[in-house]
């Protein structure tokens, strides 16, 4: 049994990145972490969200999901995050969120957090990397430990193999192109591992 905490923190508008979040809170669920899944608040006007049937319906269907809060971050061992990709960037709902973790920061509350990341985009050259690479830099300023899964299961190479995180196509149906679970679920655990490494030290 593990004795890591994990918060997934995510956010989604239509809902892959959701699903990637509850791949990840399996596979480290099966390493025997204790995880919280977590969404950061939703930003845009209820008229943007209202013009996309899909976004409204996952808003709707995730209303009970609770939202991050610096606490979480603050009692978290190790930290996953899920975003879809917005021009090359993390959507700006996610930036808000980090925008507000400053104190914590300050006061060295989050020095060795271990943190990993996913993505997804419409196409494989969207921005995917980028992406992940984005949320990486704050986490650099951080002082945490970056998890990344890098090629360390075959399971990487059947996902698209991006080593710095799993990403995956979503197609014009809302339909995830490649099949990522297991890659997920190894990265979580992966995550979970070092985690408990940096623990034990």
């Amino acid at each position: 049994m593990s004795n890591v905490k994990l918060a997934v923190i995510y956010y989604s508008s239509t809902g892959t990145n959701y699903q990637l979040a509850k791949w990840a809170e399996a596979g480290a669920k099966e390493s025997g972490a204790e995880v919280k899944i977590l969404k950061v608040p939703e930003t845009a006007p209820d008229a943007a969200i209202d013009s996309n049937p899909a976004w409204r319906a996952h808003v709707d269907e995730t209303k009970d999901i609770p939202e991050v809060t610096l606490n979480d971050l603050e009692e978290a061992d190790a930290i996953i995050f899920s975003v879809p990709t917005r021009f090359g960037n993390m959507p700006s709902q996610m930036k808000a969120f980090l925008d507000t973790t400053g104190g914590l920061w300050f006061n060295g509350k989050l020095v060795n957090k271990v943190v990993s990341a996913m993505t997804s985009a419409q196409n494989p050259h969207g921005g995917q990397e980028a992406t992940i690479l984005s949320l990486y830099t704050t986490m650099y300023h951080w002082g945490a430990i970056v998890a990344a899964p890098g090629y360390t299961d075959q399971v990487l190479f059947n996902a698209g193999g991006n080593p710095y995180g799993t990403s995956v196509t979503v197609n014009q149906d809302g339909k995830m192109v490649e099949d990522v679970e297991a890659a997920v679920k190894h990265q979580a655990k992966r995550t979970i591992q070092i985690a408990e490494a940096i623990k034990k030290a």
